[in-house]
This record gives C-alpha cells, structure tokens and sequence, in this order.
C-alpha cells in the first residue's frame, strides 16, 4: 500500500469512526449502503478513474458522488464517500478496496458497541477453519456459476441463528463480493481488522491438544509481552504436531512443537 492510499485510507477510518459515534447510526444498514458503492465502484472502471483522478477537484468529485448515490444509499455513506473521494488515491482500485473496507469496519464496529467483538471474531475464525476442512463446502461458496442469491442463502443456513449478525453480514459480503480474494484470505482480512479495532494483533496458535483458560491466559499474556501489544488468540488443535506451541503472528512464526523438533532432527542425520 503506498503512502498516499494509506493516509487516505486511515483518514476513512477516522471519519467512519466519527460518524459512527452516535448510538442512532444503524452500522449494519451503513455496512450495506458502501457495499453497493463498492459493487458500483467495482463495476464502472470510468468512474472510479474520474473519482481519483487527481487533476479533477476533490468538490467537483464530492458532489459527483451526491449525484450519483442521493436518494439510493443514506446520507452518512453518500458523506463518507464524498470525503474519501476527496483524498488521493494511489490507483483506482484503492479506493474501491478502501469503500469495502470501510464496509466491513462498519459491521465491526457494530459488534463492538453490541459488545459482541470477540465473539465476532472466534465465529470469523472457526468458520475459517470450517471451510479449509470441506472442499466440497470451499467449492459451493467459491463458485463462479453459482448465483449470489445462491451463496447467500447457503451462508444463511450455514450461520443464520448460530452466529452474530455481524458475523453473517461478513461472511456474506465476502462470497458474494470476493473481488478477486480467496475465501480464507478474505476471512483473514476481516479478523485482522476485528484485532486492530481493539488494538490487538491475531495470533495463530496450534497445539496437539486443547489449551485450558490458564493457559491461554498465561501464553496471551507472554505474547503481548512479547510484541507490545495486546494480542488475541485463534487456537487451532491439530494433533499432528504432537506436542509443543506453533503460533504465528503475521509472517512471523515461533516453532515449539515436537513434530517440527522431530523433522529437524531427521534432516539432520539425512545430512
């Protein structure tokens, strides 16, 4: 991400959260309304060049985007838009990306006022897992035949009932608007922004077998010791480590598990 993308990009999210502020804002409804811009935004190549071209005034740019989308998405999304298309984009895409982005911080802002964040984002992690775990499944919600309408109503059987409604609303967006994005990226995405409204980063821990709350408190508490910051955990039990602690954050990985010990040591008498 360049510098001008990521300074109006945070300056989105300034804003978002400004407007948000207020108790009567519907964050869900507001979700909704820039993923429409976005699928428009997606969709029309020419008007996401005009809306970032930087030779074009930002109010000539603001008051496009009141033609275009008064009266069809509420006046909190038409000013947030008008804001961002104001700022400098490094390349058309980007703002599309940062309208989708704010979309999905919106559902999670939502969740947090509702006091639901958390368990946000261990839904957005378990399905995860339950879609890398079922290629059949994987294939149902990634197919480009398939229609939206289709997808929606599979998500909807899947989650409706048993997860948050931001959870639901997510996970929706994301098949039937993938732009591009794997599935499981996308749900990467969305948890890495559930942590960043908390301050906190993600990490990626896999034992051989389930950790008790004392443990998770204690291995929670070294990490963040560790990084600086708060950290949340995403536990994956996978018993073919054996034993030990995986855990990665970011690109970052710290390797404890027996199975790792055991396949250097075997590289080591090959060598």
């Amino acid at each position: 991400m360049s510098s001008a993308t990521r300074q109006s990009n945070a300056a989105a999210r300034e804003r978002l959260e400004a407007l948000t502020d207020s108790t009567s804002v519907d964050t869900s409804a507001l979700a909704a309304d820039l993923l429409a811009v976005t699928a428009v935004l997606d969709r029309e190549i020419g008007l996401r060049r005009t809306l970032t071209d930087p030779a074009t005034a930002g109010q000539r740019k603001a008051d496009l985007v009141t033609a275009l989308f008064s009266g069809k998405i509420s006046a909190i999304a038409v000013d947030l838009v008008s804001g961002m298309v104001r700022s400098r984009w490094s390349a058309p895409r980007d703002l599309v990306d940062s309208v989708e982005q704010q979309a999905a911080y919106a559902e999670i802002i939502g969740a947090d006022k509702a006091g639901a964040l958390d368990e946000v984002e261990d839904e957005l992690f378990r399905f995860g897992r339950v879609v890398a775990g079922s290629t059949e499944l994987r294939a149902a919600l990634t197919d480009n035949a398939a229609s939206n309408a289709a997808k929606a109503a599979l998500v909807q059987r899947l989650l409706g009932g048993k997860a948050k409604p931001a959870t639901l609303q997510l996970v929706t967006a994301l098949v039937t608007q993938p732009r591009g994005r794997s599935l499981e990226g996308g749900l990467e995405e969305y948890s890495r922004l559930a942590a960043g409204r908390r301050g906190r980063v993600v990490a990626l821990v896999t034992t051989a077998v389930p950790l008790s709350d004392s443990q998770k408190e204690r291995l929670g508490a070294s990490l963040a010791r560790l990084v600086g910051r708060p950290v949340h955990l995403n536990i994956d039990v996978d018993p073919s480590v054996l034993g030990g602690v995986r855990v990665q954050i970011g690109d970052e990985i710290i390797e404890g598990t027996i199975a790792n010990r055991l396949d250097g040591a075997r590289q080591g008498l090959a060598g």
